[in-house]
Protein backbone atom coordinates (compact mmCIF):
# COMPACT_ATOMS: atom_id res chain seq x y z
CA UNK A 1 0.00 0.00 0.00
CA UNK A 2 2.86 2.42 0.78
CA UNK A 3 4.17 2.03 -2.78
CA UNK A 4 0.71 2.80 -4.15
CA UNK A 5 0.46 5.94 -1.98
CA UNK A 6 3.88 7.14 -3.18
CA UNK A 7 3.09 6.34 -6.81
CA UNK A 8 -0.16 8.32 -6.54
CA UNK A 9 1.68 11.27 -4.99
CA UNK A 10 4.40 11.23 -7.66
CA UNK A 11 1.73 11.73 -10.36
CA UNK A 12 1.33 15.24 -8.99
CA UNK A 13 5.01 16.28 -8.96
CA UNK A 14 5.16 19.87 -10.17
CA UNK A 15 1.57 20.73 -9.10
CA UNK A 16 1.56 24.26 -7.62
CA UNK A 17 1.35 24.95 -3.90
CA UNK A 18 -1.51 27.24 -2.85
CA UNK A 19 -2.06 27.90 0.85
CA UNK A 20 -5.43 26.58 2.04
CA UNK A 21 -6.07 24.81 -1.27
CA UNK A 22 -9.52 23.16 -1.30
CA UNK A 23 -9.83 19.44 -0.57
CA UNK A 24 -9.79 17.07 -3.54
CA UNK A 25 -8.59 19.62 -6.10
CA UNK A 26 -5.69 18.23 -8.12
CA UNK A 27 -4.60 21.43 -9.90
CA UNK A 28 -3.25 22.88 -6.62
CA UNK A 29 -2.37 21.59 -3.16
CA UNK A 30 -1.13 22.73 0.20
CA UNK A 31 0.76 20.20 2.32
CA UNK A 32 -2.26 18.70 4.05
CA UNK A 33 -4.68 18.80 1.10
CA UNK A 34 -1.97 16.85 -0.76
CA UNK A 35 -1.68 14.13 1.90
CA UNK A 36 -5.48 14.08 2.31
CA UNK A 37 -5.94 13.56 -1.44
CA UNK A 38 -3.19 10.97 -1.94
CA UNK A 39 -4.32 8.82 0.98
CA UNK A 40 -8.03 9.41 0.29
CA UNK A 41 -7.98 8.15 -3.31
CA UNK A 42 -6.28 5.04 -1.93
CA UNK A 43 -9.11 4.40 0.53
CA UNK A 44 -7.59 6.00 3.64
CA UNK A 45 -9.56 9.09 4.68
CA UNK A 46 -7.58 11.81 6.45
CA UNK A 47 -8.80 15.03 8.08
CA UNK A 48 -8.11 18.29 6.22
CA UNK A 49 -5.24 19.98 8.07
CA UNK A 50 -1.86 18.83 9.38
CA UNK A 51 -2.81 19.28 13.05
CA UNK A 52 -5.94 17.16 12.61
CA UNK A 53 -3.93 14.58 10.65
CA UNK A 54 -1.44 14.37 13.52
CA UNK A 55 -4.27 13.20 15.77
CA UNK A 56 -4.96 10.04 13.71
CA UNK A 57 -2.88 6.92 13.18
CA UNK A 58 -0.25 5.26 15.33
CA UNK A 59 2.79 7.22 16.56
CA UNK A 60 6.06 5.92 15.11
CA UNK A 61 9.50 6.64 16.65
CA UNK A 62 11.59 8.56 14.09
CA UNK A 63 14.20 5.79 13.97
CA UNK A 64 11.45 3.36 12.84
CA UNK A 65 9.74 5.34 10.08
CA UNK A 66 8.73 3.41 6.97
CA UNK A 67 7.59 4.24 3.46
CA UNK A 68 4.11 5.74 3.57
CA UNK A 69 4.35 7.18 7.08
CA UNK A 70 3.21 10.78 7.59
CA UNK A 71 5.95 13.12 8.85
CA UNK A 72 5.01 16.21 10.84
CA UNK A 73 7.04 19.40 11.23
CA UNK A 74 6.89 22.72 13.00
CA UNK A 75 7.32 26.02 11.16
CA UNK A 76 8.81 29.40 12.01
CA UNK A 77 5.34 30.75 12.90
CA UNK A 78 4.41 27.78 15.08
CA UNK A 79 7.64 26.69 16.80
CA UNK A 80 6.88 28.52 20.07
CA UNK A 81 3.41 27.00 20.41
CA UNK A 82 2.59 23.95 22.49
CA UNK A 83 1.32 20.48 21.63
CA UNK A 84 -0.48 19.94 18.34
CA UNK A 85 -0.53 23.73 17.73
CA UNK A 86 3.22 23.47 16.96
CA UNK A 87 2.50 21.49 13.78
CA UNK A 88 2.56 23.46 10.56
CA UNK A 89 3.62 20.97 7.89
CA UNK A 90 3.10 17.34 6.82
CA UNK A 91 4.80 15.15 4.22
CA UNK A 92 4.90 11.50 3.14
CA UNK A 93 8.02 9.47 3.89
CA UNK A 94 9.33 7.71 0.75
CA UNK A 95 12.21 5.75 2.27
CA UNK A 96 15.90 6.48 1.69
CA UNK A 97 15.69 9.69 3.74
CA UNK A 98 13.30 11.33 1.25
CA UNK A 99 9.81 12.80 1.53
CA UNK A 100 7.11 13.73 -0.93
CA UNK A 101 5.41 17.03 -0.05
CA UNK A 102 4.59 20.59 -1.03
CA UNK A 103 5.24 23.80 0.85
CA UNK A 104 5.54 27.55 0.51
CA UNK A 105 4.03 29.77 -2.17
CA UNK A 106 5.93 29.49 -5.43
CA UNK A 107 6.92 25.89 -4.73
CA UNK A 108 5.36 22.74 -6.15
CA UNK A 109 4.83 19.13 -5.16
CA UNK A 110 8.38 17.85 -4.86
CA UNK A 111 10.69 15.21 -3.41
CA UNK A 112 13.00 16.52 -0.69
CA UNK A 113 15.86 15.03 1.30
CA UNK A 114 15.23 14.98 5.04
CA UNK A 115 18.27 17.19 5.41
CA UNK A 116 19.32 19.28 8.37
CA UNK A 117 16.67 21.96 7.57
CA UNK A 118 13.73 19.54 7.76
CA UNK A 119 15.50 17.31 10.26
CA UNK A 120 15.58 20.15 12.81
CA UNK A 121 11.88 20.87 12.36
CA UNK A 122 10.46 17.34 12.56
CA UNK A 123 8.06 16.77 15.45
CA UNK A 124 6.87 13.25 14.85
CA UNK A 125 5.58 10.54 12.54
CA UNK A 126 2.30 8.65 12.27
CA UNK A 127 1.39 5.41 10.52
CA UNK A 128 -2.07 5.38 9.00
CA UNK A 129 -1.57 2.37 6.69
Amino acid sequence: MADRIILTGKKYLGTPYVFNAPSYRTDMFDCSSFTQYVFGVNGIPLPRNSRQQFLVGTPVPLHRIQKGDLLFFTTEKRKKRNGVAKIGHVGIYMGNNQMLHTYRQGKKVTITELNSYWGKKIIGAKRVL
